[in-house]
């Protein structure tokens, strides 16, 4: 049996992170999760992965058992506690792995702080170019991108009815969702998944993260809201790129764009059979590719 516990700090800015520590060896990997999810997500990986490993789950602000102080409004808000998380804890020399938003955590981390992470994961991650936010003001309307983070509190589509079933604990619409999109062929055992759906009603910001892709791009490109940064010549440890190939939240052009813009520094893998979450589709594929990547060297 693995022993994980869960542990919480408080950071210089107000808030407190929690996250669950397993036990192991000398390899260390910290693990953030996307939206709809917090470390609880990541209990499969804890579970299973080799004892080699040390594994840091961590809640995100405003996700699980973290506080929600303060408004998250842009996705370097996430990187920055990210850096005070870890240099409270003393975690330096990990490799991360970003599933999702998390994987745009990852990539402004690594941009932003560099000498921390020595490898970065992007599990079915956003683009470069973050995750274009469409959605409607009334039924008569048009579906269209949205610009403000206060149109996307109002949005009909994606924040209203989403908000509304973690206030009443209406699972079944939450399972509809997830069956819909990310649980398309498998799905968790029946008290794993009701933990699951309860896990995502502690989510606090649920428009916020969505106004957070939409701004997101560290890449060279405007991307149809903002222009590029060029945050992403920054990112200087080998990143490897997983995609589910029948992925449906993550289009293939966004994985393309991951790929076009981290260039020499990427290596990708199609995870065959997998959609969004290869955590439940096929765990020994995603641990397998994981770990091999994990136990290369690196190329100086």
């Amino acid at each position: 049996m693995v022993n994980v516990s869960v542990k919480s700090v408080e950071l210089s800015n107000g808030e407190t992170l929690f996250y669950r520590e397993r036990e192991g060896g000398e390899i260390k990997v910290l693990l953030v999760h996307g939206n709809m999810t917090s470390s609880k997500h990541w209990d499969l990986v804890l579970e299973n992965m080799d004892e080699k490993y040390k594994l840091f789950a961590i809640d995100l602000r405003g996700f699980g058992l973290s506080t929600y102080n303060n408004l998250i409004m842009s996705i370097k808000d996430f990187a920055d506690d990210v850096k005070l998380f870890v240099d409270a804890i003393g975690l330096k020399d990990f490799a991360l792995v970003g599933w999702s938003t998390g994987g745009a955590v990852g990539m402004q981390f690594a941009a932003d702080y560099p000498g921390y992470c020595n490898k970065l994961i992007l599990l079915a991650s956003e683009s470069t170019r973050g995750y274009p936010f469409d959605g409607k003001l009334s039924d008569a309307d048009e579906s269209r991108r949205f610009t403000l983070h206060e149109e996307i509190k109002r949005d009909l589509i994606r924040t209203i009815p989403v908000q509304a079933a973690y206030d009443t604990n209406d699972a079944a619409l939450l399972k509809l969702i997830w069956n819909a999109v990310i649980y398309t062929h498998n799905q968790p055992a029946p008290d794993l998944y009701d933990e699951y759906v309860q896990d995502m009603r502690t989510q606090r910001n649920l428009a916020e993260v969505h106004h957070c892709n939409n701004t997101f791009n560290i890449s060279h490109f405007h991307n149809g809201l903002v222009p590029g940064n060029g945050k992403v010549d920054d990112i200087h440890v080998p990143v490897l790129v997983l995609y589910g190939e029948r992925d449906m939240v993550i289009a293939r052009e966004m994985t393309n764009e991951l790929l076009a813009d981290l260039g020499d520094k990427a290596t990708y893998v199609e995870l065959k059979n997998c959609g969004h979450s290869p955590l439940v589709d096929d765990l020994p594929q995603l641990l397998k590719e994981m770990t091999k990547f994990l136990e290369k060297e690196v190329q100086v």
